[in-house]
C-alpha cells in the first residue's frame, strides 16, 4: 500500500501561480512513476503530467511551457509548479503514484482544489 498526502491547492488569479506537492509513503518501489490528474466540474479526470524516478517526463499538451513536474526522490515527493494559469485550469488536482506504468495510476492522492478566477 502507498498512502499520498497533497498540499498546495487554492485561489489564484489568473496568469498567477501555484505550487502542489504530494508526498508518497509506504511501499514505495525503486522504479515508479508520480504525476496528476484533474478533473474539472462535469468532466472526466485528465492527464496532466508524470516524472519518473529517472526524471523523465511527460506534460498534457495544454499545460506544456506553464507547469514544471518535479520530485525529490530522498523525500518520495513530487512537486507541480504551474505558472500562467487560465481559469480553464480549474479542477480538483489528484496526484497519482504508479508502480511500472507511467500514467496509469496504482493510488491516488485525496485531491487538492485549485480555482483560478478571471
Amino acid at each position: 500500500q502507498v498512502q499520498l498526502v497533497e498540499s498546495g491547492g487554492g485561489l489564484v488569479q489568473a496568469g498567477g501561480s501555484l505550487r502542489l506537492s504530494c508526498a508518497a509513503s509506504g511501499s514505495i518501489v525503486s522504479g515508479n512513476s508520480m504525476g496528476w490528474y484533474r478533473q474539472a466540474p462535469g468532466q472526466q479526470r485528465e492527464f496532466v503530467a508524470f516524472i519518473t524516478s529517472g526524471g523523465i517526463t511527460n506534460y498534457e499538451l495544454s499545460v506544456k511551457g506553464r507547469f514544471t513536474i518535479s520530485r525529490d526522490n530522498a523525500r518520495n515527493t513530487v512537486y507541480l509548479q504551474m505558472n500562467s494559469l487560465k481559469p480553464e485550469d480549474t479542477a480538483v488536482y489528484y496526484c497519482y503514484y504508479s508502480e511500472y506504468r507511467r500514467s496509469i495510476p496504482d493510488y491516488w492522492g485525496q485531491g487538492t482544489q485549485v480555482t483560478v478566477s478571471s
